[in-house]
């Protein structure tokens, strides 16, 4: 009969091998030996395998009821999640030391299944040592969050360990979306070849032409347009008037992502010439009903509600046009990321947002959508090395 001391004794020896022979024959010999799961765990922990003794642990605290094993594997978990934090906490200063390192990053969680919530909950909680109630709050099942912030020397060791943990999530640095270009179109000249006369981030005007099957992705966002009103409120007791500031009404914004020319084509309503080049009225009276799939309605019924004279009609067929054109990934949950990015408003203010819509006053709404963008398009590139 295999003695548990011998096993005790090889592993702190570190005669692993000894050790893995010993807990296989104590294993074959008595199965239900609650010692078995525990000289397991701790091999596994010795010989570098923290996910599986850290694994082997938590089914000691679930399946044990011996106090001294149970003591025992609480201090093992607590010995890996230590380690752990000193390996992370060593690779960033390491990383550091590298200028480059020190560019300011973002860590983007992106949706989790319900079946996955429980398991990224309990991950994301033991990575960053935050409690389970708050970040339940955080893990989203639709959209993006901006979870972190930070030098991307620390931002990528967090983001490859919550990769490594099974959770989605991507970053990227904000100098890496200052090197794209944006392109502001002002009406396009033809659809075949597509060309498009547009102002550069110089406000130069120029002509871009381009392929259709050079467009890797779309993002589309609203943006609200504010206007301010005088609020009156019989509760108090001073002044009965404030100024109050409503959405009045929203800019419609669409980028057409150009990852050869690192380059992004950013159509939006409110700046758009309707009046010059292509006549979307008459080009989409030739499309399908149902000219995308993927949407049971298509743009062109919803759009015969709407006076032919507006806006939104032109806007609509044009959008037509794009999902005629383009079978691509399509990124409208803007307003989701918008909603956890807001509040960083001494980081937005440092973001150009490209973006021409008629405002008494700034808002970070324009800079967000321009990061929401620029995300969006680092992720993509990123998807592109991995494949």
């Amino acid at each position: 009969m295999t003695d548990i001391t011998e096993i005790a004794t090889a592993l702190e020896d570190k005669e692993y091998k000894e050790a893995a022979q010993l807990i296989k024959q104590l294993q074959t010999e008595s199965p239900e030996n609650p010692w078995v799961k525990y000289y397991m765990a701790r091999y596994y922990e010795l010989t570098n395998h923290p996910e599986k003794a850290e694994t082997t642990y938590k089914q000691i605290l679930r399946d044990i009821t011996n106090p001294k094993i149970i003591s025992q594997a609480r201090q093992g978990i607590q010995r890996i999640e230590t380690a752990a934090q000193d390996r992370r906490k060593q690779a960033i200063e390491t990383a550091k030391n590298d200028p480059s390192n020190l560019e300011p990053a973002l860590l983007i969680l992106e949706a989790v299944s319900q079946s996955d919530k429980p398991a990224a909950i309990q991950n994301i909680s033991r990575i960053f040592k935050t409690d389970t109630y708050t970040t339940r709050m955080q893990v989203q099942s639709r959209g993006w969050r901006l979870y972190k912030t930070g030098p991307i020397a620390e931002i990528q060791i967090y983001g490859q360990e919550i990769l490594n943990a099974g959770i989605p999530v991507f970053w990227g640095t904000l100098a890496d979306i200052q090197k794209i270009q944006i392109f502001r179109v002002q009406h396009f000249q033809s659809l075949s070849p597509p060309a498009v006369v547009c102002k550069n981030q110089l406000n130069q005007l120029s002509a871009i032409e381009f392929n259709w099957s050079e467009v890797s992705q779309r993002v589309e966002g609203l943006l609200p347009m504010f206007m301010e009103i005088m609020d009156y409120s019989p509760h108090r007791r001073t002044e009965q008037f404030r100024h109050k500031e409503i959405t009045q009404d929203y800019a419609q914004i669409c980028d057409l992502h150009i990852p050869s020319r690192n380059c992004i084509l950013r159509i939006c309503d409110q700046s758009y010439q309707f009046q010059q080049g292509v006549d979307f009225t008459k080009t989409s009276a030739d499309i399908p009903a149902l000219a995308n799939p993927k949407n049971p309605k298509s743009r062109s019924q919803k759009s015969q509600q709407i006076p032919q004279s507006t806006t939104r009609i032109n806007w609509n067929h044009l959008l037509e046009i794009l999902d005629q054109q383009l079978d691509v990934t399509v990124w409208s949950e803007f307003t989701h990321f918008a909603e956890t990015v807001l509040d960083y408003t001494q980081m937005l203010s440092k973001i150009d947002a490209h973006i021409d819509v008629d405002r008494k006053s700034e808002t970070p709404w324009d800079a967000a959508f321009q990061l929401y963008s620029g995300l969006a398009f680092l992720r993509n590139q990123s998807n592109i090395v991995d494949s």
